[in-house]
């Protein structure tokens, strides 16, 4: 294949561009510190004082300070230019002189739906060739319209690194995540390209009204479901591109038809065993990268998801595979769905169990709960050995899911 030998632009020498991505990344870095309190939406503006205006501490700006050093791979940007002056301006400037000599790798944190957080580091280099196969997908696109957060992989290919590859000027990239589905709807202009993500779809397609022509959506961060992906083209969208990728990955493949086979991207490969991809990187090297769901191929360069690869957790020193435990538990006549998982330190040491009944979830603390929890119990002691049984049952009409699409953990109800 050809190697893309076009330089990195200096994307963080747009002022808007940088203040997006530190406001989301600190926005983030914050809400962690902070589980369950209210926080400013980004994007902030430069004069913002992280102290004042935010109520930040000395050990928080600390940790700000930090993720901002290892997330932008910008190293040690020193205690007087950030710690001494929390407004975030001196912030952005830090940010930017550091990008100037940095390691040219940016980390993306996966959300930790199904594991803990974790850093997933990528060559600009690497992202940079991803957004040239990228352009060559929307090639009419006149404005960017953001409905995602630029300091995950997704947001900061879209609506950070692609204008530029498009040759749009970054003010064209339109920040509308406070924006309700309709009020978006009626923003939208001939040549836009909408960056979403499933749920947003699902809500978007009831209240578009009359489309301009010419208008393309985007979706990644979960499988879309292929009856919202209809939905949306019956709404008027011109195009709806699904990307196929993960934080570890980046970009894999991509279609814009639920009737159709997604397509890799030219620089991945498929590996020969099956559980892996190979990327030809923009200098010519090549890397394995694992797989993190099985694929279904059709035809070289043609594939299907078919589901998570979980990986084995450990119950009482034993490997157990809770995404198996899983498959037992949907064969039980009375479930339609199930979600399995290692519990939470808090929690126990056990595997536990999301089930969605067919006949309707059951109230918690009912009679019906209980003989529910009791049958699957016996059921599975049939079938499983003691460290893959659930040792707590929840249940509900759907399964737990982050707005984003993914899955998400749940609290073991009382009596579980």
């Amino acid at each position: 294949m050809t190697v893309n030998t076009v330089p990195v632009p200096r994307w963080w020498r747009h002022q808007a561009s940088l203040l997006r991505v530190l406001s989301d990344l600190l926005a983030g870095e914050l809400a962690l510190m902070r589980p369950g309190i209210a926080r400013r939406p980004p994007p902030w503006p430069p004069e913002l004082d992280l102290m004042a205006d935010l109520g930040a501490d000395s050990l928080e700006l600390l940790g700000l300070a930090t993720a901002m050093e290892q997330v932008l791979g910008i190293g040690c940007i020193g205690e007087e230019r950030v710690l001494a002056n929390p407004r975030l301006g001196a912030w952005l400037e830090a940010a930017a002189s550091g990008l100037d000599h940095g390691s040219g790798v940016i980390s993306f944190r996966t959300s930790g739906s199904s594991g803990a957080p974790k850093a997933c580091s990528h060559a600009l280099a690497s992202l940079w060739q991803e957004t040239g196969a990228l352009a060559a997908l929307f090639p009419e696109t006149r404005r960017v319209i953001s409905l995602v957060p630029s300091h995950h992989i997704y947001g900061f290919l879209f609506t950070v690194l692609l204008p530029r590859a498009l040759g749009l000027d970054p003010a064209a990239t339109v920040d509308l995540r406070g924006a309700s589905p309709g009020a978006v709807a009626r923003q939208l202009a001939p040549g836009d390209l909408v960056v979403g993500f499933p749920d947003f779809w699902r809500a978007f397609a009831p209240v578009a009204g009359t489309l301009p022509a010419g208008v393309t959506g985007v979706s990644s961060t979960a499988p879309c479901p292929d009856e919202v992906a209809r939905a949306v083209m019956d709404a008027g969208l011109a195009r709806l591109v699904q990307v196929y990728g993960s934080s570890e990955t980046a970009g894999v493949g991509w279609r814009d038809s639920p009737d159709e086979d997604y397509r890799l991207f030219p620089y991945w490969e498929a590996g020969r065993d099956g559980t892996q991809l190979e990327r030809c990187g923009a200098d010519g090297s090549r890397r394995p990268f694992a797989l993190q769901d099985r694929l279904a191929w059709s035809a070289p360069g043609r594939f299907r998801p078919m589901g998570r690869i979980d990986h084995a957790v450990q119950v009482g020193g034993i490997n157990v595979f809770p995404g198996y435990v899983a498959d037992v538990l949907r064969m039980h006549p009375q479930v339609a769905d199930a979600a399995v998982r290692a519990m939470r330190p808090d929690e126990g040491r056990r595997l536990k169990a999301f089930v969605v009944p067919r006949a309707g979830a059951p109230l918690e603390g009912s009679p019906e709960a209980s003989a529910l929890r009791t049958e699957l119990s016996a059921w599975m002691a049939e079938r499983l050995s003691t460290p893959e049984r659930p040792a707590a049952y929840s249940f509900g009409a759907a399964l737990p899911r982050q707005a984003s699409g993914k899955p998400s953990d749940w609290i073991i109800d009382a009596g579980a």
